[in-house]
C-alpha cells in the first residue's frame, strides 16, 4: 500500500499499484454486475454512453476519449454494431470515416443498464468511504485526468 496513517511518506510506486488495482477491481465487479444483468461488458457500456453524450462521434473519438488504440476500438465499434446497438453512417464531412449511433435498441439498454452501473458503483464505493472521501477523491482524480489530457500524456502511440 503506498500510505499509511502513521506517516504521510507517499510510495510513488505503491500509490500506481493502488491506482490501477482499485480501478481494475471496480471494473471488474461492474463487469460481472453488467453481464449478469444486460448481457455487455463494461468497455461496452462505456462506448455506448459516450456516444449517447457525443451524437455523430467517430471510431477515432472513441479511441481518444479511452485512450486505447484505432483498431481496438474499431473492433469494439464493430462488436456493438453486430448486437444492433450502434449504427454506422456516412460521414459528410470525411468520406473516409463514418459516424456512431446509437440504435433504439441501443438506447434502451444503455438506459437499463446505467442504472445497473450506477448502483453498483455508489455501493462499492459507499462500503469503502466516506461521502467525503469520495467527493475528494473525484475532484483528485478528475484533476490529474485534466492535467495528463491536456498535456496529451499516455495517449496510445498505434
Amino acid at each position: 500500500m503506498a500510505y499509511t496513517e502513521s506517516d504521510d511518506t507517499i510510495d510513488l510506486q505503491g500509490f500506481f499499484a493502488d491506482l490501477v488495482r482499485c480501478e481494475t477491481r471496480l471494473y471488474n465487479a461492474l463487469n460481472v454486475r453488467l453481464r449478469e444483468r444486460h448481457g455487455i461488458v463494461t468497455s461496452q457500456y462505456e462506448f455506448l454512453r459516450f456516444l449517447r453524450e457525443h451524437p455523430g462521434a467517430r471510431v477515432a473519438d472513441l479511441a481518444t476519449e479511452f485512450a486505447i488504440g484505432v483498431g481496438a476500438t474499431s473492433k469494439g465499434a464493430d462488436r456493438l454494431e453486430a448486437r444492433g446497438w450502434v449504427v454506422r453512417q456516412a460521414n459528410p464531412a470525411d468520406r473516409r470515416s463514418h459516424l456512431l449511433a446509437l440504435t433504439e435498441k441501443g438506447s434502451r439498454l444503455l438506459a437499463a443498464a446505467e442504472d445497473t452501473f450506477t448502483a453498483g458503483l455508489g455501493e462499492l464505493l459507499a462500503s469503502a468511504l466516506a461521502p467525503s472521501a469520495t467527493a475528494a477523491t473525484a475532484r483528485t482524480l478528475s484533476h490529474l485526468r485534466s492535467v495528463l489530457e491536456r498535456d496529451r500524456i499516455g495517449n496510445p502511440t498505434g
